[in-house]
């Protein structure tokens, strides 16, 4: 059977990534645990009754989705690293190996190949990063690397654990992360995920890489609707840029860009203070209160202030 197919109906591209995951979840069955020990967060735990755990977490670049050929090299190494980084940033754990496998072209030049190398090499020792192994397969037409991170803690945030009433909160300004690059240069935010893992309160954490929109999705209990507050959303720079070029509003650009790799987290209100603290106290950009968790309405993301839907709220699909 070939594993391609003209007909819409009978492709992944039909079902769209959410959906897909949770086919591939049944499919996998017993062999697949329930998050956090498996799929469903943005780290698996091993074990997760251990202590200290371990993370583990994979991420993938591909030429012509994630970087083009006039990309520099060093830069798709960052990113490579840097995502898996974030991942577990949003955990709260602290990195420490990773495996990298390679489908490689024939001629792909050995310059490009170094220069890559030399990205994750330097994207990896501040991080306390070692590279401890991997494979290279030739690829008869796509180039493309992926790297698999372990991280380890005491503590760790997941997706769940939100409550109404909850506090919404964001590390830092969204929006435009194409247009100058940033997607490719963002710092994972490992030492503020650490933080808000130490903090009591601090109930749910992702990193945003699909989009503000889609990531807070995945963050609200079944009884909750996210009430977002627009004015208090930080907007980007790029996210200004990115509207006049668009024709789109800058808010809009914050809500379905992506590759941000800001912290999204909740926290309960009484938290939020003595988070703010934390963050000052550590030399790191205080948060920012974006909106809050409340009873379930007609849409799952409302404008705080006017109760209605939120609109341009799609997101980044994989296969849309």
């Amino acid at each position: 059977m070939s594993p391609f197919t003209p007909d819409h109906a009978e492709s992944i591209a039909h079902h769209g990534e959410k959906s897909l995951l949770l086919l591939i979840r049944d499919w996998l069955g017993e062999s697949t645990p329930p998050s956090p020990g498996g799929m469903g967060d943005d780290c698996a735990v091993l074990p997760p009754s251990a202590s200290p755990a371990r993370l583990i977490t994979t991420d993938s670049v591909v030429l012509d989705r994630h970087f083009t050929a006039e990309t520099p090299p060093r830069l798709v190494g960052r990113k490579l690293l840097a995502r898996s980084l974030s991942d577990i940033a949003a955990m709260g754990g602290i990195p420490t190996q990773a495996v990298i496998a390679g489908l490689l072209p024939a001629g792909t030049r050995v310059s490009w190949l170094r220069e890559c190398l030399g990205g994750i090499a330097e994207t990896a020792s501040p991080a306390g990063v070692h590279i401890v192994g991997g494979d290279l397969a030739e690829s008869s037409s796509d180039l493309a690397l992926n790297l698999t991170l372990l991280g380890t803690g005491n503590t760790f945030l997941l997706r769940t654990g939100g409550l109404p009433g909850d506090v919404i909160g964001v590390t830092g300004p969204l929006g435009g992360s194409l247009l100058q690059g940033r997607h490719l240069s963002f710092i994972p935010r490992l030492g503020e995920g650490r933080l808000l893992a130490s903090i009591p309160g601090v109930h749910a954490c992702i990193d945003i890489s699909d989009g503000l929109a889609t990531d807070l999705l995945n963050l609200l209990p079944a009884e909750c609707s996210a009430f977002l507050q627009p004015q208090a959303l930080p907007l980007h720079p790029d996210a200004d840029a990115a509207a006049s070029r668009s024709g789109r509003s800058p808010l809009a650009h914050a809500l379905n860009d992506g590759e941000d790799h800001e912290l999204l987290f909740l926290a309960s209100a009484d938290a939020w203070n003595p988070i703010v603290e934390a963050f000052l106290k550590a030399g790191f950009a205080a948060p920012h209160a974006i909106g809050s968790l409340g009873r379930r309405g007609a849409h799952p993301l409302l404008n705080g202030p006017t109760g209605e839907p939120f609109p341009h709220t799609s997101g980044y699909d994989h296969f849309a």
